[in-house]
């Protein structure tokens, strides 16, 4: 069975060059090609390949924000990065890559890299999700076949319901795919836990208050109010106490 490789690189003619050396090789197949990290996100979900080429310096999303939402997927593929940085400047990624290419990408060493990259294993995924350059600055909601970047300031909080978490935003409400844990643990800082199954954003926060029948609840800057669990009232309190007054938006 071939493998399924999609190239993505910023520049028309290093993407046409790696997209060349990949049909050359035997048992490979070029599944697509992408010119960004946004669109590289949205042909990976349509195309469901094994392998992704991926460039690091891109404009826009850059390589390693777009690896970190990869490795989420649902069957995430192997990510080797393509780039002209040196090997010194390559320990700085050493986290996040089943491998590396340094351009210009020579045959031998692209055939190498992908039969290493055929079944990247559980750390290398672990790694490649909790990434070295810090918390994704959007979430990728996929909707059919549209890829929709949500930027993580404009999200107000994520309720958890069954197997999937709701992502509340400026524009509506999204499904993720995603646990709580992870993202408490990602946007430490950012977000704070109210509830066993919500985190609010520390900056959408208009105040921590009391319903009519005593129970604690934040109130959102939209006006919307959420429950505060008893446990977590205190810490939450004095999440909220430490920061600046928030702005309204």
């Amino acid at each position: 069975m071939n493998l399924r490789v999609l190239v993505v690189d910023d520049e028309p003619l290093a993407r046409e060059r790696l997209s060349h050396l990949v049909e050359e090789l035997p048992a490979v197949e070029l599944a697509g090609v992408a010119a960004s990290g946004e669109e590289a996100l949205l042909l990976a979900g349509r195309l469901r390949p094994e392998v992704v080429l991926l460039d690091i310096r891109m404009p826009g999303m850059d390589g390693l924000e777009a690896a970190r939402h990869l490795a989420r997927m649902p069957e995430p593929p192997a990510v080797i990065f393509t780039t002209a940085y040196d090997q010194h400047a390559l320990a700085a990624f050493d986290a996040q890559a089943a491998g590396y290419l340094l351009k210009p990408v020579r045959q031998e060493k692209l055939a190498e890299a992908l039969e290493r990259a055929r079944r990247p294993t559980r750390a290398q995924l672990a790694r490649i999700a909790e990434g070295t350059g810090g918390p994704r600055t959007r979430i990728a909601v996929r909707a059919r076949d549209e890829l929709r970047l949500i930027p993580v300031e404009d999200i107000r909080c994520f309720i958890a319901e069954q197997k999937y978490t709701t992502l509340r935003h400026r524009g509506g409400d999204e499904l993720i795919e995603e646990p709580l844990k992870a993202l408490e643990e990602e946007f430490a800082g950012r977000f704070v836990r109210i509830h066993r199954n919500a985190l609010v954003a520390i900056a959408h926060v208009e105040g921590l208050e009391r319903d009519a029948e005593g129970h604690h609840q934040v109130r959102l800057q939209d006006g919307t109010t959420l429950p505060v669990s008893r446990r977590l009232a205190t810490e939450v309190a004095k999440t909220l106490s430490a920061r600046p007054s928030p702005a309204r938006t």
